[in-house]
């Protein structure tokens, strides 16, 4: 492992340490809103392909007992939400996020100006989207909608030549070949279970956490899951940890009555594996409604994630995962977030 790559690193995991550190160590961490910055690009791993770069930004609410608490929320909504089997559960806990985010995918070699056959093609992802969760000490319950535009709308081209220039290395030629502009829709549901914790030597713990879930529109459809097993000192009482994926990219708090303060301050390890049954990805399947590039994909993907989060503020801690390949893609991952 290089000097460049641990410095990389490093970067990632202290600029959210500087940022977003808040004085509310009194508060119950049910009582704080949470906003995350997630960044997922190849560089991590000296590649520049496939999944090279995704950049999201999400809000979520503090708990709310019934989601018309939160005044933001426009009157006409209330009815649809109502709707939803698990919105009226009484027992549960509710939170309310919003999200915004740019993907960017390209085939293996940028420099070349002409499609390249058995590839993976050149492709955007602009969108924003809303998040609905509802949550008991053990179960997780997410439903997500995103909305927004495939194709040079999405300005990846732009995005991903002006930080080559910014760099200094060679910008991509082949974004005269990405997908064309197609407005996307996807709605995902997810559920998050929490099986076991214990805590052993007096000073480290472990969990055991697993998920399902269903995606489906446009952009991809999809059913998959997994599960994730973190061990460390001080794990947060919640969820586990969040990549930019379909309904799984906004997380929820930690559980209501956590421990405040200092004392959440700790480390810990996790790992973490899903299996997807993949119907659909625009990103290699082409657009939906008209001709376009387009590869051939496996139906059946696994991926497995490994980091190591460090709470040195009350929150919910800056991350660095690594990930293996899924689907024709490769994924380095950052990711950062403060109450």
């Amino acid at each position: 492992m290089n000097r460049l790559f641990i410095s990389r690193i490093l970067i990632f995991l202290l600029v959210p340490v500087l940022f977003f550190t808040v004085p509310a160590f009194s508060k119950n961490p049910s009582e704080l809103q949470t906003f995350q910055v997630f960044f997922e690009n190849d560089l991590f791993g000296d590649t520049d392909k496939y999944y090279t770069n995704a950049v999201q930004l999400s809000w979520l609410s503090k708990d709310l007992k019934q989601y018309k608490d939160d005044v933001r929320l426009p009157e006409w909504a209330f009815p649809i939400i109502r709707a939803i089997p698990f919105s009226g559960d009484p027992d549960s806990t509710h939170n309310i996020g919003i999200v915004l985010g740019q993907q960017i995918y390209t085939p293996s070699d940028i420099q070349v100006t002409t499609p390249i056959e058995n590839d993976r093609p050149y492709a955007g992802f602009l969108y924003g989207g809303l998040a609905l969760h509802s949550k008991t000490d053990t179960v997780l319950d997410t439903l997500e909608i995103l909305m927004g535009v495939v194709g040079p709308a999405a300005k990846a081209e732009f995005s991903q030549n002006k930080v080559h220039e910014l760099r200094d290395i060679p910008t991509a030629k082949g974004w005269e070949n990405q997908l064309h502009n197609e407005p996307a829709l996807s709605l995902s549901w997810q559920r998050k279970w929490r099986l076991h914790r214990h805590e052993f030597f007096e000073c480290l713990e472990y969990d055991l956490i697993t998920h399902s879930g269903l995606t489906l529109g446009n952009v991809r459809i999809s059913g998959f899951a997994g599960g994730e097993i973190r061990l460390g000192h001080n794990i947060p009482l919640d969820f586990g940890s969040d990549i930019i994926h379909a309904g799984a990219g906004i997380s929820a708090p930690v559980i209501e009555n956590s421990a405040p303060g200092w004392k959440n301050l700790g480390s810990h390890i996790f790992l973490s594996s899903q299996v997807e049954a993949v119907g659909r990805d625009i990103f290699l399947d082409g657009n939906t409604f008209e001709s376009s590039p387009d590869v051939d994909k496996k139906p059946l993907v696994a991926d497995l994630s490994a980091g190591m989060p460090s709470a040195l503020i009350p929150s919910k801690s800056p991350t660095a995962i690594f990930s293996g390949p899924s689907s024709l893609t490769a994924r380095k991952k950052a990711r950062s977030s403060g109450r």
